[in-house]
């Protein structure tokens, strides 16, 4: 599952059997990249969504017959991008310690063998 911004509507007239009824929507990655959905729930521009893609993106549309390899799951109801927790770089001290053990535990098998 991914998160996405609801960008647009994608109007067609003409589609595979399947996806006459099937609301399609324009969605855009954090990256910028642009991505169609099929939207069972019915969202808007502006909505941020997740998805789901693959074959569990046909099981999200309710029919496992549908030709979909995107579907939005739900829309966000509280969240944004600048919300979410970035890890924090490891400090000198971990590294340091961290070597430590490594060259310890090679001395240790050079003695064994």
């Amino acid at each position: 599952m991914e998160i996405n911004q609801v960008v647009g509507t994608l109007y067609c007239t003409q589609r595979v059997a399947g996806l006459e009824h099937c609301a399609l929507r324009i969605l855009q990655d954090r990256k910028g990249k642009l991505l169609v959905a099929t939207d069972p729930v019915g969202t808007r521009p502006g909505n941020w969504v997740f998805t789901a893609s693959g074959s569990a993106a046909r099981y999200a549309m309710g029919n496992a017959e549908i030709l979909t390899d995107l579907t939005i799951g739900g829309i966000i109801d509280n969240w944004g991008p600048e919300t979410v927790a970035k890890p924090q770089p490891a400090t000198a001290s971990n590294n340091t310690s961290a070597s430590a053990t490594t060259a310890q535990n090679n001395g240790n098998r050079a003695q064994a063998a």
